[in-house]
């Protein structure tokens, strides 16, 4: 009988023979168990983390920009009622809003998404603000064409 010390260095315990090989394989089972209900919790909470307000835009067949620093996203809805990213304003306030910008902001992008139902002279007072203000990097949003032949 081999001694207890013996059978411990040469890889075997008391229950295991020194004799009977070391097991070691990696057990993938719980890596690909967390790995999927981490799977499932980001596709089920990424849709929750868009941001915008909801508008109808009008189609065009535009290529995409590349990114740079993030801009600032102007919204106008149907009823002419005027966004800063989530922050709205009143339709009177805009040249007000837009004065108060800091000078980064005012150096970077700015993205204009209109509803298709929005009156041209609303989309062009806002352009007009953003004018005055110095911002001269604006963006006039639309939403993609669908692909086929057109109506």
């Amino acid at each position: 009988m081999i001694a207890p010390s013996h059978a411990i260095l040469s890889g075997g315990n008391e229950l295991l023979p020194a004799s009977t090989p070391l097991n070691s394989e990696i057990n993938v089972t719980p890596f690909v168990d967390v790995m999927l209900v981490l799977l499932i919790i980001f596709m089920v909470a990424a849709p929750m983390l868009t941001v915008g307000v909801p508008i109808d835009l009008p189609k065009a067949a535009l290529d995409r920009l590349p990114p740079e620093d993030k801009p600032l996203d102007i919204f106008i809805e149907k009823d002419g009622q005027v966004s800063f990213a989530d922050e709205p304003v009143a339709f009177e306030m805009v040249e007000t809003r837009i004065a108060a910008l800091d000078e980064k902001t005012r150096e970077g992008r700015v993205r204009l998404r209109a509803d298709l139902a929005v009156p041209y002279e609303k989309v062009m007072a806002v352009v007009e603000a953003l004018s005055k203000a110095g911002i001269s990097k604006i963006g006039l949003v639309a939403a993609p064409k669908p692909e086929g032949p057109s109506p």
